[in-house]
Formats: structure tokens, C-alpha cells, sequence
């Protein structure tokens, strides 16, 4: 970590390379909407007619995080030792408190003078001890079953999320960056161990597609350090591994598409997001950020 600071060509450039973190989402909800071992199926469910588990994402999905924590309260009492619960409910807490701060609006800014534009985070202390602890329960929960499975895909989709999460935090509510790729390095490494057991998980290939297109959207000396650092990048392969995920993954296909209509934004591609945008908000009518980002983009036309 320490080298990665030193050698940073300079503070403005150290400042951009993690203010892209705002798009750990990515790594966020790699595991979040992507589930257990039932993964490489290649049929998107119906959320309502599923368990408790698929009716919290689509929740989250819908921007209905209420309703989305009793999904998971409920899927963590019929299952106590599945990890994805507590985890669940981590990124259901997290997700609530981008909501209220404008950081999911804020994923789909154009440039870096919109984003620090906007208003310094005022965190819910109570709402971080709660993520916090539902955290710790998943971690604990996933170790114990890794002792006993290594390949334990539940267990491993868990620590990526856990790990993406805490990134997430780190550096869209606290400004801790050095910290935020910390816990992003840990979550790609966790994506890195489920791949290598499941080469048809079409979901997880967004955790490592939009980190790829991030990067490989950076200067030159910057790709380099980074890939020094673990953190490898290319632009076309990310965007491809977005495509995969959207047009073969189960649980993860609408949130690719979510950030394959930011990368299209970020290159000016404004036709292809508003299309995604648009078969999004068809999908999910009660999350309110796709109409407003529509109208947005149509507005800036």
C-alpha cells in the first residue's frame, strides 16, 4: 500500500485515481444480486415468486429498502448460517445511506468537476454500527464454512461483497482512500478464488468488468502503477465482461446493464444509456433514479 502512495506521479492524480471508487459499487453488489451456487443458471428469475433472498434484491433493485431489510431478516432466520444474510443486509443498510446522501446520483456523473461539486457525505452513526455489525456476522459465518469447504461458493461470493462494501464506505462516505483499495484489492481477490472454482458464473464477471474499464480508462502511468499494485485494467475487456453479465448473467444481468449505461455515459454514448435507462425503468417503476437520469440525458442533448 505504502508503495502505491509514494509513487504516485502526483496528489491530483492520487485524488482521481480513487474518486473513480465511486463506482465500487461494482464490487458492492458483485455478490449481492449475484447469490449462491445457482449462478451459471442462465434465466432471470421472477424476484417476487423467489425466496426471501430475491424478493430483498429486488427491493433493493426498486429502491425499497424497508421492505428489502424484512426480506432479509426473514431469509437469516430460516437460514442462520448462510453468510449471504448478514451481508445482505450490510449492503441493504449501505445502499439506503447512498440513497439519502445523492452517491447512487452521482454514479452517473460525466466528469470529475460534477462529482466533487457535490456535498460533503453527513453519515448516519447508527446506520454504520449497524452495517458494521451485520458485516462482522457474515465474515465470521463465511470463514467458518470455509474451514470446511474451500470452494464454498456462498461463502466466497459473501467475502468479495463484504470486502466491496466496506470499500464502498471507505470511500463514498468516509474519504478514506488508501483504505477503499485496500478493501477493493481483498474483494478482487476473493472474486479472483470463485472464478478459478466456477468458470461459467456469468454474474461475478461484473465485479471485474467495470474495475477493468475504470482503469483502463486512466492515463498510462497511472494503469501502470496500479497494475504493479494487482489492480490490472483494460477498457474493452471490462466492457465486455459487462456485456457477458448483462446478456447471460441471472441475478446480476439489470445491474449490468446499470453500469454499462454509466460507461456509455462517461464516453459520451448518450443513445445507448438512454436505452439501457429506459428498459431499466420499464423493469423496475418504483426506483426513481432512471427516470430522473433519463430526463437528465435528454435534457443535455
Amino acid at each position: 500500500m505504502a508503495s502505491l502512495e509514494i509513487h504516485m506521479p502526483s496528489a491530483d492524480q492520487f485524488r482521481k485515481l480513487f474518486k473513480l471508487l465511486m463506482f465500487g459499487m461494482v464490487a458492492a453488489l458483485c455478490s449481492v444480486l449475484g447469490l449462491s451456487a445457482e449462478t451459471g443458471t442462465r434465466t432471470v428469475p421472477d424476484f417476487a415468486q423467489g425466496t426471501a433472498l430475491d424478493r430483498g434484491y429486488l427491493g433493493l433493485y426498486n429502491l425499497d429498502f424497508t421492505g428489502a431489510q424484512k426480506d432479509f431478516s426473514a431469509w437469516e432466520s430460516q437460514h442462520p448460517d448462510d453468510p449471504m444474510g448478514p451481508v445482505s443486509e450490510a449492503a441493504g443498510y449501505l445502499f439506503s445511506e447512498f440513497n439519502r446522501l445523492g452517491v447512487l446520483e452521482a454514479q452517473f456523473f460525466e466528469n470529475d468537476t460534477a462529482f466533487n461539486a457535490r456535498s460533503k457525505a453527513n453519515p448516519d452513526a447508527m446506520m454504520r454500527v449497524s452495517f458494521q455489525a451485520a458485516l462482522d456476522r457474515s465474515q465470521a459465518l463465511a470463514h467458518t464454512r470455509l474451514t470446511k469447504d474451500a470452494k464454498d461458493r456462498d461463502a466466497l461470493f459473501a467475502l468479495t461483497l463484504a470486502s466491496g462494501l466496506q470499500a464502498d464506505y471507505a470511500a463514498l462516505i468516509e474519504k478514506r482512500n488508501v483504505a477503499s483499495l485496500h478493501f477493493t484489492k481483498e474483494a478482487s481477490a476473493w472474486a479472483q478464488q470463485l472464478l478459478a472454482i466456477c468458470d461459467d458464473c456469468s454474474d461475478v464477471l461484473v465485479a471485474t468488468g467495470f474495475s477493468k474499464y475504470i482503469i483502463g480508462s486512466m492515463s498510462a502511468p497511472v494503469r501502470w502503477l496500479l497494475r504493479m499494485g494487482g489492480l490490472p485494467g483494460d477498457k474493452r475487456a471490462g466492457i465486455a465482461d459487462l456485456q457477458m453479465t448483462a446478456q447471460h448473467g441471472r441475478y446480476l444481468a439489470p445491474f449490468a446493464r446499470v453500469l454499462l449505461a454509466i460507461a456509455y455515459i462517461r464516453d459520451k454514448n448518450k443513445p445507448r444509456a438512454l436505452e439501457l435507462l429506459t428498459s431499466l425503468r420499464a423493469q423496475f417503476p418504483d426506483n426513481t433514479l432512471f427516470p430522473r437520469e433519463i430526463v437528465r440525458l435528454e435534457a443535455s442533448h
